[in-house]
């Protein structure tokens, strides 16, 4: 039984999701379709991104995934296949598997060029679809593509830092369904540039001295003993090990979320300033 994801933006009120199941099971009557989201934000790749670097993972190896976001055809905007972490990727070279593999390299990648044989204006339908199933019946992916080494590289989303060491400038790549924020500093490039010092997180007009490893925490912290926790801003590091500001135990439906209630939205930069500690002064003892 072959297993296949869909990633799209197409959302759920249009024929298009159901559109593309029907396609795979008319070429593969016994797949298993599993539907990551359809609700990424309109050719937002840095989102896609972020989804699927946290989800692909927990798959087995040898699913197939299919991409549909940003994916119409162009001289800029070819269409790729790939083997990556013993997973199948189907999507557009534009910028996407960059972002997921900037640890990992793929073990094949292909310019997909059965474009000859099919004309389409709906190309997640009539191309990915095809190239998915031929995966799935154990294609070579040379069969369908030229192979290359070559893939479109997205590196605008990558937090940066000053020479000095002393700070991070990142941003905030997506807003989960709690309306928290997630930027692009993970919790490595903090230990790593941080190395124990004391910091600040800066998002707009807003700061954070400390950073929590789960949403709770904050209730359980001695120096909020006395407040009410919810509705109360911190930052953390959340399960995928990335820098998260979320307001605990929000409510888009009543009170709103980190993003609303405090002004953040996808793009504006975060920063952390390391603060180091000043040189203590001795007397010398004659």
């Amino acid at each position: 039984m072959s297993l296949i994801t869909l990633t799209t933006d197409f959302g759920t009120k249009d024929h298009f999701v159901g559109a593309v199941k029907g396609a795979i099971y008319s070429e593969l009557i016994d797949a298993k379709i599993v539907d990551i989201t359809h609700e990424i934000s309109p050719f937002n790749i840095t989102e896609t991104a972020y989804i699927l670097k946290n989800s692909y993972k927990s798959f087995p190896k040898g699913t197939i995934h299919i991409v549909g976001v940003d994916s119409e055809l162009s001289k800029e905007n070819k269409h790729i296949a790939l083997e990556l972490d013993g997973h199948f990727f189907v999507c557009s070279d534009n910028g996407i598997i960059s972002m997921i593999t900037s640890e990992i390299k793929p073990t094949k990648i292909v310019e997909i060029n059965i474009h000859d044989r099919i004309e389409s204006s709906f190309p997640v339908l009539d191309v990915f679809v095809q190239v998915a199933c031929f995966i799935a019946r154990g294609g070579n992916l040379t069969v369908i593509g030229k192979e290359t080494n070559d893939f479109k590289k997205n590196t605008e989303i990558k937090p940066k830092t000053n020479q000095k060491q002393n700070q991070i400038i990142g941003g905030i790549v997506y807003i989960d369904n709690y309306g928290n924020v997630i930027t692009n500093i993970s919790k490595k490039m903090f230990q790593e540039i941080g190395k124990g010092r004391n910091f600040k997180i800066n998002a707009k007009k807003h700061s954070f001295s400390k950073i929590f490893s789960k949403y709770n925490e904050v209730a359980d912290n001695s120096a909020y003993s006395n407040q009410q926790y919810e509705g109360h801003k911190l930052a953390l590091f959340n399960s995928a090990e990335y820098i998260e500001i979320a307001i605990y135990r929000s409510n888009l439906n009543t009170v709103g979320g980190a993003a609303s209630l405090l002004g953040l939205e996808y793009r504006d930069t975060v920063t952390i300033d390391f603060i180091n500690e000043p040189e203590q002064e001795f007397t010398t003892l004659n």
